[in-house]
């Protein structure tokens, strides 16, 4: 069968004949279909594409525990800690996210953040018939609104954070907002067999707009924060080079915990995953030792250490509040300066390359724009955008549109104490240009510049 589906550049209804020449047998759209061919006539193709793989596979995600995270920023770190709870606990767990998927312990590639229906609903099958009991997915707001996950009832929803991003896809931030809250209206709700487990969102308190969303949801509500009443709290936090300490308080009890992960970010990150292994009532002791063995997550805020007296590390901090997040958690770490080298992605989001410069100037002793993924827009382009808020700032900056050059010149720029933050890219090994894509990963060029450092004084 042939599912005609509507992009943003091509149209599936204008392949239906290539379809029927290569052997599709029936056809699903929503306009005028070939009157001699089997088919259904629908008022949207994505979600009946939802539907019908859910359906195909037999439901498979109303077989397991599903546990969707959400959030402009933290969904993948996330997902590593609450895996690594569930599986302290006795679970085989699956993951599903934007680095990688992984049923237990074997590593499935990632074409996204959260696959197309299709693929997602095939990639849950396989996991229920290797014996996974609960699977943690990211969701993404494309895959929220392009209906990707239609047939995945979750049992948890989490949020992380809600800031800017993915403008240049829903237009503004309110349809971004609607988006997110969309998906934990939905919380529990799928086809198939219906689960005896009742659904419960899993919020960040702290976050103005996570608390609107707990607010006028019909579930359960477990909030988590520091700042703000929740039913879970981190209290006596502390941060430093070496990781991060802090007391959960949850009710009737408490119990210390402390994490290889550093910033005041992944505390957020372990009081979402910690409220989730709470809420299905995980011991507590199982809890803290399930987080505590997650040493680093692939490209975020990871380091590059050969021995050399500065901090190089490598960050996948792509949006205005990532960046600044990071930034901050690096100036914790030293006293002395943050040389940033980034770039922001082509195809994406225009507006926030000057408020990304912004925050770069105004965090960062030095800073060197570079090109991230430029897909289909001119580099220098977009560096001169960023250009414009690193000016507003008033840092010291460089421009250098060649990547590797840029990540060099970082290195060799670093005095002892200094901290080379190269944000943006983070676990990707590869970079994107209009003709072409390139085998690219910044850890490797950060190796590569630290074997052939020379110092050339300072910035």
């Amino acid at each position: 069968m042939f599912v005609c589906i509507k992009g943003e550049r091509f149209d599936g209804h204008d392949f239906i004949q290539d379809a029927l020449d290569r052997g599709a047998v029936g056809i699903v759209g929503q306009r005028s279909l070939p009157p001699a061919v089997p088919g259904a006539l629908v008022e949207d193709s994505r979600r009946a594409l939802g539907l019908i793989a859910a359906r195909f596979f037999d439901y498979p995600g109303a077989k397991m525990g599903l546990i969707g995270i959400t959030g402009t920023n933290g969904k993948t770190t996330t997902s590593y800690l609450l895996k690594s709870i569930l599986e302290e606990a006795g679970y085989k767990v699956g993951l599903v996210g934007t680095i990688q998927n992984m049923i237990g312990r074997d590593v499935l590639p990632a074409t996204r953040t959260t696959p197309e229906s299709l693929d997602l609903q095939r990639l849950l099958a396989r996991m229920y018939d290797d014996g996974v009991e609960w699977v943690v997915m990211e969701v993404s707001s494309h895959g929220i609104e392009l209906g990707r996950i239609i047939g995945c009832p979750f049992d948890l929803g989490v949020l992380t954070n809600i800031t800017q991003d993915h403008l240049d896809f829903h237009g503004t931030f309110a349809q971004y907002l609607a988006t997110k809250t969309r998906f934990f209206a939905q919380l529990g709700r799928g086809v198939g067999p219906e689960k005896k487990r009742s659904p419960a969102a899993i919020i960040n308190g702290d976050d103005e707009h996570g608390r609107h969303i707990g607010e006028i949801l019909s579930v359960d509500v477990v909030s988590y924060g520091i700042n703000l009443p929740a039913i879970l709290r981190a209290e006596e936090v502390k941060i430093d080079s070496q990781g991060l300490s802090f007391d959960l308080r949850y009710p009737g009890g408490k119990i210390a915990i402390s994490s290889r992960l550093t910033g005041l970010f992944n505390v957020y990150n372990s009081l979402a995953a910690l409220a989730c292994g709470w809420r299905l009532g995980i011991e507590p002791e199982v809890l803290k030792a399930g987080l505590e063995g997650v040493r680093g997550v692939p490209g975020r805020f990871e380091t590059v250490d050969l021995g050399q007296d500065f901090s190089v590390i490598i960050d996948y901090a792509h949006t205005p509040d990532g960046l600044e997040n990071v930034l901050q958690a690096a100036r914790a770490l030293t006293h002395g300066r943050i040389i940033l080298v980034f770039g922001c992605g082509g195809d994406r989001d225009r507006s926030k390359r000057p408020i990304m410069g912004e925050i770069a100037a105004r965090y960062g002793d030095f800073v060197i724009i570079t090109s991230d993924n430029p897909r289909g827009e001119d580099p220098m382009a977009i560096c001169r955008q960023v250009e414009e808020g690193v000016r507003r700032g008033g840092g010291e900056y460089l421009l250098e549109v060649d990547r590797r050059l840029a990540i060099k010149r970082g290195i060799d720029l670093a005095l002892p104490g200094d901290v080379v933050l190269i944000a943006g890219k983070g676990h990707e090994n590869y970079q994107i240009f209009k003709d072409r894509t390139i085998h690219f990963d910044d850890r490797e060029e950060a190796v590569r510049a630290l074997r052939g450092r020379k110092r050339v004084g300072k910035a």
